[in-house]
């Protein structure tokens, strides 16, 4: 029987991630004084949507349908010119995304709508991720949409982000699974010695894709 996704995410000016929440999605672990202590399961299954998991399961799809959108419109030159950040299957083994503050920056394939354009890309914003007790958090700090949410463990290629959309000037995050149009899925994969992407397929808005590219700032 699948667990139930609650968890509660609220950001602040300092980005106070708060992560999982509800007995369903916790889990009791030994502390340093071998006493038992409640932690958010780092198991993603026990916290994602069925939503979630199909848009999970889809993202080949989407970021090969979302390139050749781009491509049809004439963006090829610009696809190439971001070399592994826009190949689908340039994730490298390697250590998870290291915690701290990171330039990041977002493409957008395949237009969701007729209208919409087929490639955007954004000057970089400020991204942020910390340890958040036996998680990692991610959040977009600046921008007009800013995903926030939690980083869990994956496999050798990729850990697994699951999180909301903040819009605007609201500084508040939602709760996870409580508005399937603010949930946002992803994975968080390494393409270099300082290079890392989060690629988020099917969301709600604008694309078949989204693509953010993190750099470290420092």
């Amino acid at each position: 029987m699948r667990h139930s996704p609650s968890f509660f995410l609220s950001v602040s000016l300092s980005l106070a991630v708060l992560p999982l929440g509800g007995c369903a999605s916790m889990e009791r672990t030994l502390d340093r004084e071998g006493a038992l202590v409640d932690q958010p399961t780092r198991d993603w299954h026990l916290v994602a949507t069925v939503a979630d998991r199909a848009r999970l399961r889809d993202w080949r799809p989407a970021f090969v349908n979302g390139l050749a959108s781009a491509r049809r419109s004439g963006a090829g030159p610009k696809i190439d010119a971001e070399g592994a950040l826009l190949r689908p299957d340039a994730a490298l083994p390697g250590p998870a995304i290291p915690n701290g503050t990171y330039r990041c920056r977002t493409i957008k394939l395949g237009a969701k709508s007729a209208g919409m354009l087929d490639f955007v890309t954004y000057p970089p914003f400020v991204c942020r991720v910390r340890q958040e007790r036996n998680v990692q958090g991610f959040a977009k700090l600046t921008g007009s949409q800013r995903q926030v949410g939690l980083i869990f463990p994956g496999d050798a290629m990729r850990n697994i982000f699951l999180g909301t959309l903040m819009l605007g000037d609201e500084n508040r995050a939602m709760q996870y699974g409580g508005d399937p149009d603010r949930d946002v899925a992803g994975y968080i994969e390494r393409l270099g010695p300082r290079q890392w992407r989060l690629i988020m397929p099917h969301p709600t808005f604008e694309s078949q894709i989204d693509v953010i590219e993190l750099v470290p700032a420092g």
